[in-house]
């Protein structure tokens, strides 16, 4: 495995689920971790994990629907660190399970604003970090609805189809570059959005975040040398 102890990642979606459990595994491998998330006290939280773990955080209340405090990130992020080795983009919004000529705007705007648009801005905010690393590696976390879309899924399979889209556009741009851009669908797991998704499933039967970490922790490693994948993450 690659040397990262001292690397600097991004997280969001770091205050619960998958991107809470990429964020402890990173801080684990050595990782210095930026934690994005909206909920202060959720961060407060992680932050002692991390610091048990013997791992440094920066934490970031923001709300990734604010596009310009985006912006205002990767400028303070330049200032403070001068690159960035990782981003591993995990926040995401269900949206609502309705028929499609049912959503109403507001519902597909959050969609919109949280899968795709704060995705491509923090590709544009963080691209000159990632830029200056040795190694830049990028992670976003799509599904299989991307692919596979289904009834009254509109909001969440149609942002995440564009996602995909942007991401493989992005990391053919890098073919280059030491940058390196994927994908990763996890799949099924054991987190609020599932349940919120299939409230009568039976949770224990599906993976815990922190076996899903991981595979992200391995995919931002300086080593990965895949670049414009679409990774579909499988228990072992």
């Amino acid at each position: 495995m690659s040397n990262t102890k001292g690397r600097i990642a991004l997280v969001t979606g770091a205050s619960r689920g998958i991107g809470r459990a990429a964020a402890l595994e990173l801080a684990g491998r050595g990782w210095r971790v930026i934690c994005v998330a909206r909920a202060q006290k959720a961060l407060e939280k992680l932050d002692d994990e991390i610091r048990a773990l013997g791992g440094e955080a920066t934490l970031v209340p923001l709300d990734l629907r604010d596009m310009p405090a985006i912006d205002q990130l990767g400028a303070a992020l330049f200032e403070r660190f001068g690159h960035l080795d990782g981003l591993a983009a995990c926040a995401g919004s269900l949206g609502a399970l309705t028929p499609a000529h049912q959503i109403t705007p507001a519902v597909m705007d959050e969609a919109v604003a949280v899968n795709f648009l704060a995705n491509w801005r923090l590709i544009r905010a963080l691209h000159p970090l990632l830029r200056a690393s040795d190694a830049g590696r990028a992670v976003f976390i799509t599904s299989g609805a991307s692919k596979r879309p289904r009834a009254y899924w509109a909001p969440y399979a149609s942002t995440k189809a564009a996602l995909d889209a942007l991401v493989l556009s992005y990391a053919a741009e890098q073919e280059v570059t030491p940058i390196k851009a994927n994908l990763f669908n996890p799949g099924p797991a054991r987190t609020a959005m599932r349940a919120k998704a299939f409230p009568g499933e039976d949770p224990m039967t599906l993976p815990t975040p922190e076996e899903i970490a991981p595979a992200i922790a391995d995919m931002l490693a300086p080593g990965y040398d895949q670049n414009g994948a679409w990774v579909q993450w499988e228990r072992r």
